[in-house]
């Protein structure tokens, strides 16, 4: 073989993103994994209200689950633990866990927000991770409100005349701007609009003959006060469809018969197109600098002070961890990886979908140190089960891995290296959380003097996020 076609070869390997390439060191061979954070959303869940809320919209029943709303269902704990085996494995071969045993248990620190799908979520993980010694699940009480997730609630212990923590102001005509973004949504999705619409409208037994539903095109779009004291969630056909269409992405990743998944009008190709309204409302509502700085500052802040702790190797105030550790999971939601995201301007394409967080999807800050030069080194990436391995629980090894994008962050990553200096991505990290910072300055600006508002993170195309 000669040499021009095994570079040929080794070139394309790269390009496709081979499991090896993907878990190899971003420096050189001797460049050792130090540290990980590991912000995760919660596994498949029950939809958040009872279904009776979503009767009005269709001509069916919707289905019944058998958990509460908005708690952790036995599959999705499962699908959470097998990911768990896979972190486990994955840090194996980093050198930075053993393969197995008890011994690494302690050096493993998960923190869950109050809610039962995240507290299970991270009792699944860590029981995949160390079958018969899982590590403790560490947060607050369940079901008190936990500010680093929620921001917006008040402080811990919930008293009268507590104020949100790091309140960030709405911009000057933000509520009209937002009532103007959600016009524009609903007529860019219009086509997918119909189509849930008519899913609604004709699909499954009706409830009965004479029975009238609320069409998707009749919801009016208005900007209500939401629980911040802003303008609230997206409103009207856009902002009622995106609720829906992720009762669908979680009837088909519970693994629920067909027959059940839109009442059996509902394709895996379909489910991918209907998902697009999700993310474009996501978009919209997380992305925009001022609300991802108020939902995320502290949580980016957090991370950035157990990486830190951990380059330091000494106790930093704000770390959720101990000093000493080499894994810190973070179980929250999917808001929380979001605007995460949106501060830092990381975007990803993973399963054909744009900026999409399923399900226990993640994203992974690891610490990587150069025994040569003694610098450390940053590498964010993001990672999710397919929708299909979600479904069916497949268990994840090097032949069927977990999906893995590498994320470049803005300011310091070069085109097609995911990688950043510890001390670069403290700068941007600590910019990105300033309040008085000259970019979110004038990111808020131009959110509010524009009549489309500006995100956090581009996305050339809005209708494939």
């Amino acid at each position: 073989m000669t040499r021009p076609l095994i570079l040929l070869i080794c070139s394309l390997s790269l390009a496709c993103g081979s499991v090896a390439a993907r878990t190899a060191p971003p420096a050189s061979k001797q460049a050792q994994l130090k540290f990980v954070v590991i912000l995760t959303r919660h596994g498949v869940r029950s939809p958040t209200a009872d279904p009776s809320r979503y009767a009005k919209y269709s001509r069916a029943a919707w289905p019944r689950w058998d958990v509460p709303p908005g708690y952790l269902t036995p599959h999705g704990f499962e699908d959470m633990k097998l990911f768990g085996a896979w972190d486990r494995s994955l840090l194996a071969r980093q050198g930075l866990l053993s393969a197995a045993g008890c011994a690494d248990s302690a050096q493993v620190w998960l923190y869950a927000d109050s809610d039962q799908r995240t507290r299970e979520s991270g009792r699944a993980l860590a029981e995949g991770m160390f079958p018969g010694c899982p590590p403790s699940i560490h947060g607050l009480p369940q079901g008190m409100p936990d500010v680093l997730f929620h921001p917006g609630h008040r402080a811990a212990g919930n008293l009268p005349g507590d104020q949100p923590a790091n309140p960030v102001p709405e911009p000057p005509g933000e509520a009209l701007l937002r009532q103007a973004e959600a016009q524009r949504l609903a007529q860019q999705y219009r086509p997918q609009i119909a189509e849930m619409d008519r899913i609604l409208a004709t699909c499954g037994p009706p409830l009965s003959p004479d029975r009238q539903r609320v069409s998707l095109f009749d919801v009016p779009t208005t900007p209500p006060p939401g629980k911040h004291g802003d303008s609230g969630d997206l409103r009207g056909p856009m902002g009622v469809a995106a609720g829906l269409s992720e009762n669908f992405l979680l009837e088909y990743t519970q693994g629920m018969p067909m027959r059940d998944v839109g009442w059996g009008c509902i394709s895996r190709s379909t489910l991918n197109s209907l998902i697009a309204i999700h993310n474009a409302a996501s978009d919209d509502e997380q992305r925009v600098p001022w609300g991802a700085h108020r939902d995320a500052a502290g949580l980016l802040d957090r991370i950035r002070a157990a990486m830190q702790q951990a380059v330091t190797g000494q106790a930093v105030a704000g770390a959720p961890d101990p000093p000493g550790e080499r894994v810190l999971f973070l179980v929250g939601h999917d808001t929380n990886l979001t605007t995460v995201a949106a501060l830092l301007h990381l975007t990803w394409t993973a399963g054909g979908r744009r900026d999409d967080t399923p399900p226990g999807s993640a994203l992974v800050f690891e610490l990587w140190r150069s025994p040569a030069s003694g610098g450390y080194l940053v590498r964010v990436y993001f990672t999710a089960q397919t929708l299909d391995q979600l479904r069916d629980a497949t268990p994840l090894t090097l032949a069927h891995p977990p999906l893995r994008v590498p994320l470049t962050i803005g300011g310091c990553s070069r085109a097609g290296v995911a990688r950043c200096s510890w001390t670069a991505f403290s700068q941007i990290s600590g910019r990105a959380i300033d309040p008085d910072s000259a970019q979110l300055a004038q990111d808020r600006h131009s959110a509010g003097s524009r009549g489309t508002r500006r995100r956090c993170a581009s996305s050339p195309s809005q209708s494939s996020k």
